[in-house]
């Protein structure tokens, strides 16, 4: 028996990359799916056509993690669908690497809202779904909060924020049984890290000689992560930020 049959679980941000492993990993263990995306219609559609075509069930739902109302969406749309909520999957996120010269006010909200206000809109929702037997709220965030790299002071920013958003709620939640971690993850070769030329560049190879396993990471390598946090596997584990980076420090 798969280890999340019957369980029904949301993932923000799910038409690509990270977010796009994840839902297809939590299909295969057994949870229906909820793929969310902002903009990428195609692309969500293509994830939830292969976890239908490997005997998943799973349904596409736009909408904005900033945007409170789209937020409501999401949740109104996943109940209705699958009528409970078990697992939410906070990966939605953005970023953008500038020095310090051309940090701007609209980039420093644009970077938050989506980073660290959704996250929060969305466990607000998630608590009001979960039934009496809890849930399981895993937070996507970054190494850079740890070990944040030059330019990137806003986006290493929201992922240190992030990581206590994950502290915090994992406290305030557990006398509900729903239980709230992260993951770190250090590179690895999505969509986004393509488009922004980290993939085959110096900062590339800078990352890889830093990781002690020796390569970049793949969407794959965080989605057995968070399939692991998202079951009763981890039943006693909360409040936990996990480094997934093969070793980078």
């Amino acid at each position: 028996m798969s280890k999340l049959n019957g369980k029904v679980a949301i993932v923000t941000g799910a038409s690509k990359g990270i977010g796009a492993s994840i839902a297809k990993a939590l299909g295969a263990a057994g949870a229906a799916v909820v793929v969310n995306y902002a903009s990428a219609k195609e692309g969500a559609e293509q994830v939830v056509a292969e976890i239908k075509k490997n005997g998943g069930k799973a349904i596409a739902v736009q909408g904005d993690v900033a945007r409170q109302a789209d937020i409501h969406r999401l949740f109104a749309e996943s109940k209705k669908t699958y009528g409970t909520l078990d697992i939410l999957i906070n990966n939605a996120g953005i970023f953008q690497f500038d020095p310090i010269e051309n940090v701007t006010e609209a980039e420093f909200h644009r970077e938050f809202n989506t980073n660290v206000l959704g996250p929060i809109l969305a466990a607000q929702e998630a608590v009001k779904q979960f039934g009496p037997g809890g849930g399981s709220i895993v937070n996507i965030s970054s190494v850079v909060s740890t070990n944040p790299v030059p330019q990137s002071v806003v986006y290493s920013a929201t992922k240190g924020a992030l990581d206590t958003v994950t502290r915090t709620l994992a406290l305030e939640l557990a006398p509900r049984k729903i239980r709230v971690n992260g993951i770190q993850p250090g590179g690895v070769d999505t969509e986004g890290t393509r488009r922004v030329g980290v993939i085959g560049s110096d900062f590339e190879q800078q990352i890889i000689a830093r990781t002690p396993l020796g390569r970049i990471g793949q969407p794959d390598d965080i989605a057995r992560v968070a399939v692991f946090l998202a079951s009763e596997d981890s039943a006693w584990v909360t409040g936990e930020n996990i480094t997934v980076a093969g070793g980078y420090r």
